[in-house]
């Protein structure tokens, strides 16, 4: 049975764990916030499941829990920083953050970084810089996931990528999305709730459709979104990430859920400063007469209000109350408070 928690509760929880395996209590509570806002957004699979990972990769220290930022090249609009394996939410933090303050100086802002971790939800950050009155754009590499298009061996990572701007209604519009058909997690929260999965989502090990969350895990592969154009949109982002920044790429990026394996996980923070186009009260007024006209169209037959992107995650954000455990999430972090000797509320 699934259990509400607050999400309050949830973030004050977060931060005393990692606070225990030596992150500085700022960091601490960033990295919490990142997995509650995933909750509130309705988004389970980037949300709370993931902080038991995190604490592995920190025991194993394959996650620096003091995370250490290295600037290694610096031409004023773009800047190229190692994130020396610290906590992947951190060093996208102040990359991006950097992005946005780069931007407010030359109009545009790019910083490329290498030697990360999984740092969540990646509107979570181009959403900082659209608050800033900015237009983002972040990518990031992952460990491999699908296979290269027409082969059965994960070769190539889901890759996930997110742009963002003010919406003009005082929030943000937002796209976030990994380049397989579904994002691995959500495989992973239909595992932990003992769930299958939807066919098309992922084939086994030997190529064979399956609605198998443990087989698609075990050995099988998740499947591209839009068919070949998934494979090569995710290909590009693994270039932009990790080619590009100098971080790892291909076979050589490890994953959240594995507890030794060294990430390299790469990134690219781009921001725009809107004012450097426009006034940003005249894009506002510009971007709410777009969003009039797509919710403007006829509806299909049965089909529901029509939102533009990000639209949902800001309603179901706005609306608060609790956020629901599913029963496998709750016991490991039932066990994780054991083990930290950190209560849990819920």
């Amino acid at each position: 049975m699934d259990t509400t928690a607050s999400p309050d509760d949830l973030r004050a929880f977060g931060t005393r764990v990692l606070d225990t395996l030596g992150v500085p209590t700022a960091d601490a509570e960033l990295v919490a916030d990142s997995l509650v806002v995933a909750e509130q957004w309705g988004h389970r699979s980037h949300g709370m499941l993931r902080l038991p990972w995190y604490v592995q990769r920190l025991r194993t220290g394959r996650i620096e829990a003091v995370t250490r930022i290295e600037v290694l090249n610096d031409t004023g609009a773009l800047v190229s920083i190692d994130g020396h394996s610290g906590v992947g939410q951190v060093v996208t933090a102040r990359a991006m953050d950097l992005a946005v303050e780069r931007a407010k100086e030359h109009g545009i802002g790019a910083v490329g970084v290498r030697n990360s971790n999984h740092f969540g939800t990646a509107a979570y950050f181009t959403r900082r810089a659209a608050a800033a009155g900015c237009a983002a754009i972040l990518t990031t590499n992952g460990s491999p996931a699908m296979a290269p298009w027409g082969g059965i061996d994960k070769a190539v990572g889901a890759n996930p990528w997110s742009l963002a701007t003010p919406d003009g209604q005082g929030d943000a519009a937002v796209l976030d999305i990994a380049n397989t058909g579904v994002a691995r997690g959500k495989i992973y929260a239909a595992a932990e709730q003992g769930e299958p999965i939807p066919e098309g989502w992922a084939l086994d090990g030997v190529g064979h459709p399956t609605t198998d969350p443990a087989a698609a895990l075990d050995g099988g592969v998740v499947l591209p979104m839009a068919g070949h154009k998934g494979y090569a949109i995710s290909f590009m982002m693994d270039v932009f990430s990790g080619v590009l920044t100098g971080s790892s790429f291909g076979l050589d990026v490890g994953g959240p859920w594995q507890p030794d394996a060294h990430s390299g996980a790469g990134h690219l923070a781009i921001a725009i400063d809107i004012a450097a186009f426009q006034p940003p009260e005249a894009f506002g007024e510009r971007m709410t007469q777009l969003i009039d006209q797509v919710k403007g169209v006829r509806r299909a037959p049965g089909a529901g209000e029509i939102r533009y992107p990000g639209e949902l995650e800001n309603r179901t954000a706005a609306a608060g109350g609790g956020i629901h455990l599913p029963t496998k999430t709750r016991h490991d972090l039932e066990a994780l408070a054991a083990d930290c000797g950190v209560p849990l509320v819920l």
